[in-house]
């Protein structure tokens, strides 16, 4: 079977719609949504629409620390981030809203773990950004994979069974064998807000038959993402680091 995996698209359509497409091209047979559907990009009910659509053909949500912030408090957030959120409240229908606050923090599937943030807290919302934080994430399931998003930066963690740690940033459109010696942790880089250096969006497949992990990047028309936060009155910051992927 082969998962596509999407994590962070913060509203940005067109980010959306390009990895999509490029996703079923490859055939994908199931869909995995890692949380942060709303959030700083200006087209918050198209994009809850079409996750609603594909959570009915049967993909995988999870929430994310911004969803969660649509149905409840947004103070832990920058300026920025509270002011796309008090926004999206008022952009999305009820039906989003109430889907919103349904979704789960986490999801088992066989040997895969899906998470927005840290497996070990997934409500304190913590990013996974070294070893540390990953071997905590880690030490929390028995899961071979787990799968998540949050910090807007692809990378790639590992535990042996002697308890050490490695890490490192994979390369787009590398097939990497995910051993069965060790665990993993996938960190997927963002859709709609990449901070890596790179506006092309980020996604990730799995063959689970052949336990192999690809990221890919996918350029889309960031020109009009950026006009349509602009257009709705959002932080002008919000439309830029798009074209620089920060």
């Amino acid at each position: 079977m082969l998962i596509a995996l999407f994590a962070d698209i913060h509203a940005n359509r067109q980010a959306f719609e390009a990895c999509l497409a490029h996703a079923y091209d490859q055939s994908v047979d199931r869909i995995v949504l890692l949380g942060d559907y709303v959030g700083y990009g200006g087209d918050p009910e198209w994009v809850m629409r079409r996750v609603m659509d594909l959570h009915e053909e049967g993909a995988v949500c999870v929430m994310g620390n911004h969803d969660d912030a649509v149905g409840g408090s947004a103070e832990q957030m920058n300026l920025e981030a509270r002011i796309a959120i008090e926004w999206t409240r008022t952009e999305l229908g009820r039906t989003a809203r109430e889907f919103l606050t349904r979704l789960p923090l986490t999801h088992v599937d066989q040997d895969r773990l899906y998470v927005h943030a840290d497996a070990s807290h997934p409500k304190k919302w913590t990013y996974v950004t070294g070893t540390l934080e990953a071997a905590d994430s880690l030490a929390a399931t028995q899961a071979h994979v787990t799968f998540c998003g949050h910090v807007h930066r692809p990378a790639l963690y590992s535990l042996s069974s002697t308890a050490k740690m490695t890490a490192f940033t994979p390369t787009s459109g590398a097939t990497i064998p995910l051993l069965p010696g060790r665990r993993w942790l996938a960190v997927l880089g963002a859709v709609g807000q990449p901070r890596d250096d790179n506006p092309a969006a980020s996604y990730a497949l799995y063959d689970t038959e052949r336990g192999e992990l690809a990221y890919a990047r996918v350029p889309y028309d960031v020109e009009e993402a950026a006009a349509r936060i602009r257009k709705q009155g959002l932080p002008s910051w919000l439309a830029d680091r798009l074209f620089m992927g920060k």
